[in-house]
């Protein structure tokens, strides 16, 4: 009660800073239903997802790789294979490359942390790609199975392959993570995550065992992509790698781009573009949006005082911002916040329940081998756990990353609107570094998928915006073969327009065109 107490007076001295800000407390907008803990229990019911635990923190004895007295590895790795899989030939755990694994944080009390590697269906040589999933807090399996990985979950609780999935063009890794999430869990409450600090070492601290573990990929180039509030996991994991590189730390990591899908990555920027994203789409009015704009000088300030203190004042920069948001859907009464073409029922936006139901099958969990841990679809203690982040700038470390010739992909779909394509492009087109000017001049030309405009790409250099058509929140989910095109452009630098005409054809003969 002493905290939000304090909070409160926090609100108050912003609000009372802007003498135009009465508006805000008055406004029903900033109610409990704008609390983290509501807001992430929102998210979680949103998804048709009902974890049983709201973070995995277990007892040792009931860990699959702590209750044995033996020492284990710091990583434990088994091939698998999915039950249930449609028409996959009869093929073997080798020859599918499937492989699932627990790693031993060293910079954690008792954590380990879940993850799925699929070898490539084409090329062993292929680039490794690690996916992330935001939330915070949510496993990255809701990707696996509902965008890009190898499998779609059938009603029936079968699986039938996915045409577009990445492991067409990468070796993919998904990551459950920050520790907490999905089947990954800790014995130790403090080893739960509060910053990009503590998640990136835990990140960069996994890769280097993986390509320990798996050494003949360690000279592959190297992918690091994501989506939502991996918009801010990404430039902290991508700048660890690169600091790990120049310090000759470990396994040197052939880290070539990283990609952000419809992300969180300047809220500075970001959130002040919700009320011209809303209005331009038709989810508010004019008046509706002058009445937001005067929010907007508040959830600036916010911003600034939590980049000062770093804790408190953070949580009170989220309460005030997200009146921006939560001001809108009042207004848009049951829209999709993830794709506004949709209605939500209810509280239901998405159904994912499937996911759920088939990692909890016994089968599946035996071939995972995980024992008794709980599968945390989403948690609502490591959200409310990285709300001091929450508001923190991750776009300071990506000129450097630019600078010293790391390619940077920004990706969003047109309908979006927690995460819209408008709040990025601007953060996108503000950013300092070398190539700003040349970049903003660019001229944004289509991006060709199956001879049809795709999406509009602004390239220069080292960076890539890309606005993708008829898609939300989940790229990959909207437009699948759009999205793997995308990935395999970028990687073979064929979105990078230059000059001239630049084509790669894929192996299916569809032309990426970009010309500049």
């Amino acid at each position: 009660m002493e905290k939000l107490t304090f909070l409160f007076h926090i609100v108050v001295f912003i609000a009372c800073t802007y003498p135009s800000s009465s508006t805000l407390l008055n406004d029903r907008s900033f109610e409990i239903s704008n609390l983290p803990s509501s807001r992430a229990e929102k998210l979680i019911r949103e998804l048709n997802l009902f974890p049983k635990l709201d973070v995995n923190v277990i007892d040792v004895g009931d860990s699959p790789t702590l209750a044995s007295a033996e020492e284990v590895p710091s990583i434990v790795e088994r091939n698998f294979r999915f039950p249930n899989i449609v028409s996959d030939g009869g093929a073997t755990v080798e020859d599918l490359g499937h492989h699932a694994g627990y790693f031993k944080l060293p910079k954690s009390k008792g954590a380990r942390m879940f993850y799925f590697f699929f070898e490539s269906r084409k090329k062993k040589d292929a680039p490794v790609v690690i996916w992330l999933t935001g939330g915070p807090g949510c496993s990255s399996e809701l990707a696996m199975f509902y965008e890009n990985g190898p499998f779609k979950i059938d009603k029936n609780m079968s699986l039938a392959w996915n045409e577009y999935g990445w492991d067409q063009v990468s070796n993919l890794l998904y990551v459950d993570q920050p520790v907490g999430t999905g089947f990954s869990y800790t014995t130790d409450q403090s080893d739960i995550r509060h910053d990009e600090t503590g998640v990136s070492d835990d990140l960069y601290d996994f890769l280097q065992a993986f390509f320990a573990e798996h050494p003949k990929l360690a000279n592959n180039d190297f992918y690091i992509t994501g989506e939502s509030y991996a918009g801010h996991y990404i430039p902290a994991f991508a700048a660890r790698v690169h600091k790990g590189n120049k310090a000759n730390e470990g396994v040197h990591v052939n880290l070539k781009g990283f990609a952000i899908g419809n992300g969180l990555t300047d809220p500075a920027i970001q959130y002040p573009a919700y009320p011209d994203y809303a209005l331009e789409m038709g989810l508010i009015t004019q008046a509706e949006h002058d009445r937001l704009e005067k929010i907007v000088p508040l959830c600036e300030l916010s911003i600034k005082l939590c980049g000062t203190d770093g804790t408190t004042s953070c949580l009170a920069s989220y309460l005030v911002c997200n009146t921006l948001f939560t001001g809108i859907m009042k207004h848009a009464r049951g829209v999709n916040h993830y794709d506004i073409r949709k209605k939500c029922e209810g509280s239901l936006c998405y159904d994912f329940s499937n996911m759920e139901k088939f990692l909890n099958l016994q089968s599946v969990r035996k071939s995972l081998g995980v024992g008794n841990i709980e599968f945390v679809s989403c948690s609502t203690s490591v959200y409310q756990a990285m709300l001091q982040d929450w508001m923190r700038n991750l776009e300071v470390g990506i000129p450097t990353l630019l600078e010293d010739g790391i390619n940077l992909l920004v990706y969003a779909g047109e309908y979006d609107l927690i995460c819209n394509w408008l709040g990025n492009s601007r953060w996108v087109n503000a950013m300092e570094w070398s190539g700003k000017e040349k970049f903003k001049a660019s001229k944004e030309v289509p991006f060709m998928v199956d001879g049809k405009e795709a999406g509009k790409l602004k390239s220069y250099g080292q960076l890539s915006f890309l606005k993708v058509h008829d898609a939300g929140h989940m790229v990959p989910m909207d437009q699948p073969k759009a999205a793997l095109e995308m990935l395999k452009g970028w990687m073979e630098n064929s979105l990078s327009g230059g000059d001239g005409l630049t084509t790669s054809t894929t192996t299916e003969g569809e032309d990426l065109v970009a010309q500049m």
